[in-house]
């Protein structure tokens, strides 16, 4: 992305390349899983509402019981067997009972637990309290019953003498007894309020999932069923029975919906073992004052179903704001297809899998591998080789015989200019005719053959060279140098060609300047590269071999005889 550091920066636009690959298999590919993507976009779309705004119910409660049932010794009606609430948005409903009946504060035997069985006073300590003990005791150990003897305790008297629930429940015919809930909700985003109790509610009702399922008064009996439990069952140790109210509104005008809908579940873990307290029980006392002013009391351990009443929900309705954010969300899914293909194409290239020209043909369309700017990296070519070599190593050794990494060669660019520039000189032009790159031409003169040919070059033209980035040979095997080309004495060394191209980029160039040599050389640099590479991208690190660099320098020498060599880039 270009730096905002102008005006004009700001106002640029970028946009991304794209490779189309024409290819039935990755198309029909492309557009199947489009369309699985688009299915289920448009499913959840309409199934979730995603394009409502939604907010969450506030809710109260509230609870009425009715039912009579008579046992053997009393008649129980609602004030009876309901109890305040045991907590919030929840009713009681007494199932079985222990009664204690008679108790006065005073001395007494303890109930025979493990700690309290003794023999003798030494067994008991004044003073002492168990947490599960029924008073403090006196220190004294006396009988419990003819064949057991306890530590003496102050209490109410007597104790409590029995520990487990009667069966069957003593209150077991609380199942056809019913109860009334009335729910309110509110959902503030929306200044929406409803309850559940509607204006056509006829009371004489009960509530069935398939006959009645609107109808707020319940069971319990059906209550219990609908949970999965047995009323008998429950009713003798207690438990805890969820009422779940889920209101799921539509509040769209062309599809307004906002009705409750009921659900049962048992809350307690109904298979706890005995010692560790299952269901739900507590105790409470009535108290009363006696003739003599003496105070007495009934104590009463209560078993019974405790329901707990839970309401949730959501409402939702149409907003265009949030239409957008889910379409704009749903647009990365498309991009699967994208990725599926992608790897398709890219995972044939790896060696785990097996090789496909075809595969590979597209990689190399799409990818495209771009070396970082180290000064180790450096670009070759031979005339006797048809790709580019790009090198990034720490030369050990002469630069002619490490081997690179093959880069494809783009010389589009160069073959228009070259035939810009050959159609200027007219009297060239027709001597190249159809002439082969390598085909040798007579030299003036060649001080060569006098000099020792190194050892790591095969045309017998390079100079000797110190440093290992310039021992370079225009050939990887022996053969013509590709100085002696027709078309290197053409493209490369002419000086009208080489003029042409400086005026070409300077059309007021002085062409009579002491500096014209210094520039004729370097730019028959540049056109040796462009014609060998291709690629002006590629100048800088473009490596020329010594063949070539010293016959340009034989051409176009410099005024004091020294020349600056290839230089590294960092």
């Amino acid at each position: 992305m270009a730096g905002c550091c102008s005006l004009n920066n700001v106002c640029e636009y970028e946009t991304s390349k794209v490779v189309r690959i024409q290819s039935v298999y990755y198309g029909s590919l492309k557009w199947a899983i489009h369309t699985i993507v688009f299915m289920y976009v448009c499913v959840v779309l309409i199934a979730d509402r995603r394009y409502q705004k939604k907010d969450s119910v506030i809710s109260s409660v509230h609870t009425k019981v009715k039912g009579v049932s008579q046992t053997e010794t009393r008649i129980w009606d609602t004030a009876e067997y309901t109890l305040p609430m045991q907590g919030i948005d929840s009713f009681f409903v007494v199932t079985n009972i222990i009664m204690t009946e008679n108790q006065v504060q005073g001395l007494c035997p303890e109930f025979p637990i493990a700690k309290a069985v003794c023999s003798t006073d030494k067994s008991c300590m004044k003073g002492h309290m168990d947490p599960r003990s029924n008073g403090i005791q006196t220190g004294r150990c006396v009988k419990y019953n003819t064949t057991i003897k306890t530590c003496e305790v102050a209490a109410w008297c007597p104790v409590e003498s029995v520990k487990r629930a009667p069966e069957p429940a003593i209150l077991r015919s609380a199942e056809n007894f019913t109860v009334l809930i009335k729910n309110n909700i509110h959902f503030p985003k929306f200044n929406y309020t409803k309850r559940n109790i509607l204006p056509e509610f006829n009371t004489s009702c009960t509530h069935n999932k398939t006959t009645a399922p609107h109808c707020p008064i319940f069971r319990l009996g059906d209550i219990l069923q609908a949970a999965g439990e047995k009323f008998a069952e429950v009713a003798v140790q207690g438990g805890i029975i969820g009422i779940e109210i889920n209101w799921d509104c539509n509040l769209d005008k062309w599809l307004h919906r906002c009705s409750p809908k009921y659900g049962f579940r048992r809350l307690d873990d109904k298979k706890t073992n005995e010692a560790l307290y299952p269901g739900y029980n507590f105790r409470f006392a009535k108290y009363y004052k006696q003739a003599n002013g003496k105070e007495e009391r009934t104590l009463i351990k209560a078993y019974g179903i405790r329901f707990d009443i839970l309401v949730f929900g959501t409402a939702g309705q149409f907003n265009f704001f949030e239409l957008l954010v889910y379409i704009g969300s749903a647009l990365s899914y498309f991009g699967l297809a994208q990725l599926v293909v992608d790897f398709l194409i890219t995972s044939y290239v790896f060696r785990c899998f097996s090789h496909n020209p075809v595969k590979e043909y597209y990689y190399q369309k799409k990818c495209e591998s771009v070396p970082g700017p180290r000064w180790t990296l450096f670009y070759v070519t031979f005339v006797d080789e048809p790709h580019i070599f790009m090198i990034d190593k720490y030369l050990r050794t002469s630069l002619q015989k490490i081997k690179g990494e093959i880069i494809q060669r783009n010389t589009g660019d160069f073959k228009r200019a070259v035939k810009r520039q050959l159609q200027h000189m007219d009297e060239e032009a027709t001597s190249l005719g159809n002439s082969e790159e390598l085909q040798p031409i007579q030299n003036k003169g060649d001080a060569s053959s006098s000099r020792e040919r190194p050892a790591w070059c095969s045309c017998g033209k390079c100079h000797p060279a110190q440093g290992f980035l310039e021992q370079l040979c225009c050939r990887r095997k022996d053969g013509a140098c590709i100085t002696v080309s027709a078309l290197f004495e053409r493209l490369v060394l002419s000086r009208s060609m080489l003029e042409f191209v400086l005026l070409y980029k300077e059309p007021l160039l002085d062409l009579q300047a002491e500096t014209l040599n210094t520039q004729l050389r370097h730019c028959a640099y540049k056109q040796y590269i462009q014609w060998r590479f291709g690629d002006d991208n590629l100048e800088e690190r473009a490596v020329i071999p010594s063949c070539c660099r010293w016959k340009i320098r034989d051409v176009f020498p410099s005024e004091n005889g020294e020349y600056a060599g290839f230089r590294k880039k960092k």
